[in-house]
């Protein structure tokens, strides 16, 4: 079972909750062994990944109050809406607009079963994610990230099973780093880095790709990827059936590529 050891009450405005069980929805293990996880030999992340739509914004994609507007209730943007490709603004106001969201969107994560969610997954396209490894209300450690930054992940990878608040129904095996260094500012803007490791640092890659536009579907292997497309084209068809326009994307149109793991390494889907 993943630890929460790494992630530590220092960060007194990170961490609102404790607990001691550990949620499997929504980021279920595969069959694989559970594993004890260091980030012992940590890699840099190279330049590339850094720079990365979304990552780092230019100081014309910094959110502006407005950006941080929405009206409650929220509700999950679903695949392939375009708003989980849009590019996500830097936050530079922390203010009470900043705290209502956040608090909005643990509300939606607990009421939808999630364990972790990203502002743009709720249409609500800056750089900011919460996630509890726990995944119940009053439990566990609420984590809240603004504008995160990767700065080392581990060199071991691990296959675990992972599903998505933006792929109802859809559940598949992606590769990842077992751990990650990260630096982002908590909800009052303070900056700090911190160590994830095991689950916390899977939900935090997760969330992270979707700051960045990416979604977990593109991590997989096209052998994984062959057996979710079914689901996939029926979720294009849902949307179009609602919308009324066609799909933005189709996964038939996607072409055999190398898979992205991490942030910037590519491994083989051959």
């Amino acid at each position: 079972m993943a630890s929460l050891t790494c992630l530590r009450q220092t960060h007194s405005l990170l961490l609102l909750h404790r607990g001691s069980a550990i949620s499997n929805r929504w980021f279920c293990h595969s069959s694989s062994p559970n594993r004890v996880v260091s980030a012992n030999n940590p890699r840099t992340a190279p330049p590339r990944a850094m720079a990365k739509p979304g990552s780092s914004p230019a100081q014309g994609q910094v959110a502006s109050p407005g950006d941080l507007e929405f009206v409650p209730p929220l509700k999950i943007v679903k695949y392939p809406d375009p708003k989980l490709r849009a590019r996500n603004k830097r936050i530079v106001t922390f203010d009470d607009g900043l705290k209502k969201l956040v608090h909005e969107m643990f509300d939606v994560m607990y009421k939808t079963d999630g364990i972790g969610l990203s502002a743009p997954q709720v249409g609500v396209n800056v750089q900011l994610m919460v996630f509890n490894p726990v995944g119940e209300r009053g439990e566990g450690e609420e984590i809240v990230l603004v504008n995160p930054r990767v700065s080392r992940y581990s060199k071991k990878l691990t296959l675990y099973e992972e599903g998505c608040l933006s792929f109802p129904g859809i559940h598949a095996d992606v590769r990842r780093p077992d751990s990650v260094k990260i630096d982002a500012c908590n909800i009052n803007g303070t900056r700090f880095s911190l160590d994830l490791s095991d689950l916390p640092a899977r939900i935090f890659q997760h969330e992270f790709d979707h700051l960045q536009g990416i979604l977990f579907f593109e991590r997989m292997s096209e052998e994984v990827l062959d057996n979710i497309r079914g689901q996939l084209q029926a979720l294009e068809t849902k949307y179009e059936g609602i919308t009324g326009v066609p799909s933005p994307e189709k996964i038939e149109n996607r072409k055999r590529r190398n898979v992205g793991v991490g942030f910037g390494k590519l491994w083989s889907s051959r």
